[in-house]
């Protein structure tokens, strides 16, 4: 019998029909044991049918046949790692690794799984030495932006992809992909829609980029267009299983901003979550039990989400998570007024150059304020970044002791700072210098020295709601900062991480007295045009009306980066007022608590 031309066997690997190609692959060997190159085409045809134990077989066969091929050393990883064989994948990476220091793919691969394990320091760590070796590859950075993410560090992640349009057209669906899926993660959603619809014109078919673009589309209201993408991927044998639970989970959110909640909730009951510690399946259910009205369902959702994202958030930062960890585990800056008093006086921006800050524990209105403010043609406002965060670690890098004694900062040091910050922002949004940069991110209220230090002349906007809707509105979250989630696992310990930032921003306040407006949720939604006008007068300008716009305004945004995205494109309305009385029961034991600030805000816990 003939040995069969491998070129036959290579045109059905090509053609799609793996089953022939290991067929033909088998009869050659059985003419030619040992052969390498029909070992490899076996392995291949097993492979891609997800049989991933037989080809590490195969793989394994050829490394020893060949220990000087990085290539196979790769493939047998990769196969160990599909079969669930964790540790010894990470070896073979390490082998092809050592074979060939070259290979980015095996690199990335090996990061990847090093995060399978939870080992998400070491994956960066190792991905971002491949960056430095190997700058100009879009795999490398690809790959280290992923790690970057899994340990909360979004702005390394858009550091190491800002300049990602170099290498378009990337002539690599997969590669493209996984860019998009990063850039999700790192909140660049227009730019990640941008390259799912390139690849989707190519591979219109594909489930994987079908769910990606849709998630995509739904996160920037265009809700018609994302449900149209899903019709494929959730009928019967169209896409893998992840592939159908994702499509299923997205078309319960449809489902519940159309207002459907028995559909939401029967789609996610029938499909379940992805896997044990899908924590956001929990998340979404509790979301559709609470507009259904089921109050007890809720809680036990959110409580099973929250062990589930405690167990997840753990990995990448289990200081948050210790017994003794702060309430808020964040370490805000505290200056006293003796120490302010040293300060010595510098050259700053005029208030009408300096930013706007709107700040207030999350969920007490402040993307609806930004919403507002950015609609007035005067003011310009950006997605919520933590820049002053950023500054306070340059500052602790540079000298741990300068965060205790901000006064050894001087002119020099102060301008350079501003001249950061300035550039964050026109790295985010393109500056129009005619206007004033509205910054709200909630917890800037923490970051008030350094806020001060740099823009003593600025105006801040302080959002204050009922405490208790604002800590069961927190409590039904999941946040993307593990620092956040972490308050938010319980309502005993959120409760007292609202107390703990209260009382800092007063502190601080009464130490610099700044010029701040409070605006009260409940206030601004009984009287709109009153409460904008009050605001418009405070921030000295002069129409108030184009404010009064703002929902259209935010529907003619490309994306909004808060968790009220859904909610901000509509005019204001009173359904989360006094929301928490039908969870007070829930609520009751945390009451003691709130009550300080329950009492310094003026609000009560009378019955609704």
């Amino acid at each position: 019998m003939a040995i069969v031309d491998t070129t036959q066997i290579a045109a059905a690997l090509q053609a799609g029909d793996p089953i022939r190609a290991e067929a033909l692959s088998r009869a050659a060997l059985a003419e030619a044991p040992g052969n390498e190159s029909l070992l490899f085409m076996l392995g291949v045809s097993i492979h891609v049918q997800h049989r991933s134990r037989e080809a590490a077989e195969i793989y394994a066969e050829l490394t020893r046949l060949r220990p000087d091929m990085s290539a196979y050393w790769n493939n047998y990883a990769t196969a160990l790692a599909e079969a669930g064989e964790l540790e010894a994948a990470v070896d073979a990476y390490g082998q092809a690794l050592a074979v060939d220091p070259a290979n980015i793919l095996a690199r990335g691969q090996l990061g990847a799984t090093l995060m399978r394990m939870n080992q998400f320091v070491a994956a960066r760590d190792l991905l971002l030495d491949a960056v430095e070796k190997y700058p100009d590859s879009l795999r490398a950075r690809v790959d280290a932006a992923r790690a970057c993410c899994r340990c909360q560090d979004y702005e390394g992640a858009t550091d190491l992809l800002k300049q990602w349009r170099r290498y378009v057209p990337i002539n690599d669906d997969q590669l493209q992909l996984e860019l998009a899926q990063v850039l999700v993660q790192s909140g660049h959603i227009p730019d990640a829609a941008a390259l799912l619809e390139d690849v989707l014109r190519r591979e219109p078919g594909h489930p994987e980029v079908r769910v990606q673009l849709a998630h995509v589309y739904e996160r920037t209201n265009y809700l018609d267009e994302a449900a149209a993408l899903l019709d494929p991927v959730t009928q019967v044998g169209q896409s893998t299983p992840l592939q159908y639970n994702k499509g299923r989970h997205l078309q319960a959110t449809l489902a519940l901003r159309a207002k459907n909640g028995e559909l939401a909730r029967s789609l996610l009951l029938q499909t379940g979550p992805e896997s044990d510690n899908d924590y956001s399946h929990y998340f979404q259910l509790a979301s559709v039990y609470d507009k259904l009205g089921d109050v007890d369902a809720a809680m036990d959702a959110l409580r099973n989400a929250h062990a589930r994202e405690a167990a997840e958030r753990q990995h990448d930062s289990p200081e948050f998570f210790l017994p003794d960890a702060r309430a808020m585990p964040v370490k805000a800056l505290h200056v006293t007024a003796g120490q302010y008093a040293q300060w010595p006086e510098l050259i700053a921006p005029e208030m009408r150059d300096s930013p706007v800050f709107v700040v207030g524990f999350p969920r007490s209105g402040t993307t609806l304020l930004e919403q507002m403010l950015d609609a007035h043609p005067g003011l310009q406002s950006m997605d919520e970044n933590p820049f002053f965060n950023r500054l306070v670690g340059i500052l602790g890098n540079h000298d741990e002791r300068i965060l205790d004694d901000l006064s050894v900062l001087r002119q020099y040091d102060v301008d350079e700072l501003r001249k950061r910050y300035n550039t964050m922002v026109a790295e985010r949004i393109a500056r129009d210098w005619n206007t004033r940069l509205v910054d709200k991110n909630p917890l800037n209220m923490l970051w008030l020295p350094i806020m001060h230090r740099l823009f003593p002349s600025s105006k801040y906007i302080l959002a204050v709601r009922h405490p208790c809707d604002v800590i069961l509105s927190c409590y039904m979250q999941s946040f993307r900062s593990s620092s956040l989630a972490a308050a938010c696992s319980t309502l005993d310990r959120l409760a007292r991480a609202y107390v703990e930032t209260m009382e800092q921003w007063l502190e601080a306040v009464d130490v610099f007295k700044p010029s701040v407006l409070v605006s009260r949720y409940e206030d601004l939604v009984d009287d709109v045009a009153g409460q904008t006008s009050r605001i418009a007068a405070f921030l000295e300008l002069d129409d108030a009306s184009p404010m009064l716009r703002f929902d259209e305004h935010a529907r003619n945004k490309s994306y909004i980066a808060t968790p009220s995205y859904s909610q901000v494109i509509e005019p204001v309305n009173r359904k989360g007022l006094g929301r928490w009385h039908k969870y007070r029961q829930y609520l009751e034991p945390v009451l003691p608590t709130l009550e300080p600030m329950i009492r310094h805000w003026g609000y009560d816990t009378n019955p609704a």
